[in-house]
């Protein structure tokens, strides 16, 4: 992939144009009023001495935009700078620090959260980054229609941005994401995803490498991810799909209606481990799994897709780079919501077994 090209926001964000091989993308000036930003660490995370989990403050965030209409989306291209974020005529891949950032400032000095119990001070500022990746122009297409290159060049975006950020001050965590659907709670239609710079380990990490740390020193050294892995494939039942370099299945203790995990065939720790041949294998695992997604049932799948990356160091060298896609649809007309037992408890109920997934996701298979 070469490199971007790099323009700056109106309000001094910069933005991040990739172009597929034979295309020019040429950025011209944002010239819209946006007044300029402040220092940029403006929200703060606070401790919950209950969990021991960092709980991100972001009030600014209410004033974001919401649901805009189609002719005033602020990820389509704005062929003048004056009327969106991607000031170009076209675009084929572009990242830009979000405009409303849960978390800001990362760079040269900047500090991570505070590790272990806390004394004290029982908040930090909200240091870190989050950037907006749009997968396309195109305002109607979703990742599921993209070609196998320009999805692959969305991978390789993904990969340079979890490089460049993992090298940033302030951040612990590097998290890109996508969700797809007004039911998932999107408020900006347009195909896109973001990408999180966490001053910390989230909840969900820190739970899963906790477990990991324990089953290694129990299992002589073995991997927890890799032993996972290891078991789907021998059992086959919930696979949905594998090729020479990864294997998609519905997990064994599903938490969602629809649920699969992409994981590749080796343990690697992030993006930036992968090889070339294995980028373009997850590429077309990607996009073979949420083409399945699409034909379930007549309207699209509201889904969220999350990528699980680690440090190759400390209790993260237990990591597995991996995918997990889930849905709450449950059916063709019922949508499964996360009331008592899951919200207030982290209690999961499905009301679908891993299994019949599995065999539906197959059903669906080109």
């Amino acid at each position: 992939m070469d490199q971007p090209i790099l323009s700056t926001l109106a309000d001094g964000r910069d933005v991040r144009f990739y172009a597929l091989p034979g295309h020019t993308i040429r950025p011209v000036p944002d010239v819209r009023p946006l007044p300029k930003r402040a220092d940029g660490r403006r929200t703060e995370i606070r401790y919950d001495r209950a969990t021991g989990d960092w709980v991100t403050i972001a009030a600014l965030r209410q004033d974001r935009t919401y649901n805009p209409p189609a002719d005033r989306c602020p990820l389509c291209p704005s062929p003048r700078g004056d009327s969106s974020e991607v000031p170009a005529s076209d675009y084929d891949v572009v990242v830009f620090e979000n405009r409303f950032p849960s978390l800001s400032g990362a760079g040269a000095g900047a500090p991570t959260a505070p590790a272990g119990p806390m004394k004290g001070d029982l908040h930090a500022p909200g240091v870190g980054r989050c950037e907006v990746i749009c997968f396309s122009s195109d305002h109607s297409i979703s990742f599921a229609e993209l070609s196998h290159d320009h999805a692959r060049l969305v991978v390789d975006v993904w990969r340079q941005r979890t490089a460049a950020l993992l090298d940033l001050d302030g951040i612990e965590q590097v998290f890109c994401f996508e969700n797809r659907g007004e039911e998932i709670g999107v408020t900006l239609s347009h195909p896109h995803g973001q990408i999180y710079g966490y001053p910390f380990p989230t909840p969900r990490t820190a739970a899963m490498l906790g477990q990991a740390e324990a089953f290694t020193a129990r299992a002589a050294g073995r991997n927890l991810f890799a032993d996972l892995l290891a078991r789907e494939i021998g059992e086959q039942v919930r696979i949905i799909a594998s090729n020479e370099h990864f294997t998609a299945f519905v997990p064994f203790a599903a938490r969602w209606p629809v649920e699969v995990h992409i994981y590749p065939n080796r343990h690697v720790h992030n993006l930036t481990d992968l090889s070339e041949r294995e980028l373009d294998d997850l590429t077309s695992m990607y996009l073979d799994v949420l083409g399945r997604f699409d034909r379930l049932y007549s309207t699209p799948l509201p889904y969220i897709s999350a990528l699980h990356q680690y440090r190759a160091h400390g209790i993260q060298e237990h990591g597995y780079f991996h995918i997990e896609l889930m849905s709450i649809r449950r059916s063709a007309s019922k949508l499964k919501y996360l009331a008592g037992s899951e919200s207030a408890m982290d209690a999961y109920i499905t009301d679908v077994t891993p299994e019949a997934t599995a065999e539906f996701l197959n059903s669906v298979a080109t």
